[in-house]
């Protein structure tokens, strides 16, 4: 027996409560700042809907506003981080300059992390990385399909992905309007065939070194890794 799921769309192109994904898809896809969550049961639906629902309203803080995070089914903390000297303007990255990346995924309470290092990277290069191993953790724990928001500090990776210059590079061959090849484009190819797995996917900018919970857990883990190398 299949079990009947209720898509509640609070913020859509046309706010209701839908019986298929297809139909919900509709309604949330190419919609900014989109809300919406499956249920098993009509009435956490349409509490969901109404904004009533009794879930924890935990909120990340963003550029521009704040998000509702009980809103998602998975939240991804991702970030990247380096002790080099490119991060001055004209410096540059040493061999032996320590550099690691991690996340942190919230699915219902249940948690999941990663990290990992490597010598001479750049910091954007582990954002990157962070936000690749993070996908590819979904994946293997078959929570990909969910409704999952991405949460990082890295304007550089977020700008890539949400004003379209990656889709732009890929129809240029991976190369920008200038014929350059994008720095760390092997890492941007991968990328761009993981974000595909995440259908249901939102990106959300929050402030680093602040007072975001999850931002400082993963900026956290990077140095410890950091540390060890």
């Amino acid at each position: 027996m299949t079990l009947q799921k209720y898509y509640a769309v609070r913020n859509g192109r046309k706010p209701g409560i839908y019986l298929t994904w297809p139909e919900c898809q509709k309604q949330v896809n190419g919609f900014t700042g989109a809300r919406y969550k499956s249920f098993t049961s009509k009435a956490d639906a349409q509490a969901f809907l109404s904004g009533s629902d009794s879930f924890q309203k935990k909120t990340t803080a963003t550029k521009n506003k704040k998000v509702n995070i009980s809103d998602f089914d998975v939240v991804i903390y991702t970030d990247g981080g380096s002790r080099n000297h490119g991060n001055v303007k004209g410096g540059h990255v040493l061999d032996d300059d320590k550099a690691a990346w991690a996340y942190h995924i919230n699915n219902h309470g249940q948690t999941f992390e990663g990290t990992g290092g490597e010598l001479g990277a750049t910091n954007n290069r582990m954002e990157i990385l962070a936000l690749i191993q993070s996908i590819k953790r979904l994946n293997e724990l078959k929570i990909n399909q969910q409704n999952a928001i991405f949460v990082l500090d890295s304007q550089y990776v977020l700008n890539t992905i949400t004003k379209n210059w990656l889709n732009g590079w890929k129809r240029r061959g991976f190369k920008k309007a200038d014929g350059t090849v994008p720095k760390n484009v092997e890492l941007w190819k991968e990328l761009d065939q993981l974000l595909s797995t995440v259908p249901k996917k939102t990106f959300e900018w929050t402030k680093g070194h602040a007072t975001n919970i999850g931002n400082n857990r993963v900026d956290a883990l990077l140095n410890e890794t950091m540390d060890k190398m």
